[in-house]
């Protein structure tokens, strides 16, 4: 990592406890942390949902995290269940589900009750 100064430093060797006040100031901080723990992935992405981009096979209590702060992580995750789905509709209906191929009945309800201009994007 390129700090300020120019100067380079590695994460290897920082402490969870350093790396969790990292995320804790910036989500987005996680990029720079190599294998950060699961408590370090929930801090950086409940700090910004965003963050998630950042993270290799994030599992679903980290996913959940990511779009409870933000519905737009889902753009950022693969493979999403049905569970992710609705957690994400259920906050930003007609913008989230655009995001989603296929969405189920289950989802398009879920999004169309949040917002009903979210049929713009249900075929």
């Amino acid at each position: 990592m390129q700090l300020r100064s120019g100067k380079t430093t590695t994460t290897d060797n920082l402490s969870e406890s350093v790396q969790l006040e990292a995320v804790t100031q910036n989500g987005l901080a996680i990029q720079h942390i190599k294998n950060p723990s699961e408590s370090v992935q929930l801090e950086a992405v409940t700090q910004n949902g965003l963050a998630i981009q950042h993270i290799k096979n994030p599992s679903e209590a980290v996913q959940l995290a990511a779009v409870a702060q933000t519905g737009y992580a889902i753009e950022y995750i693969e493979n999403l269940s049905e569970k992710i789905q609705l957690a994400a509709v259920k906050q930003y209906g007609w913008d989230i589900i655009q995001y989603i191929k296929n969405p189920t009945q289950k989802v398009q309800l879920a999004a169309l009750t949040q917002d009903g201009f979210a049929i713009t994007y249900i075929e």
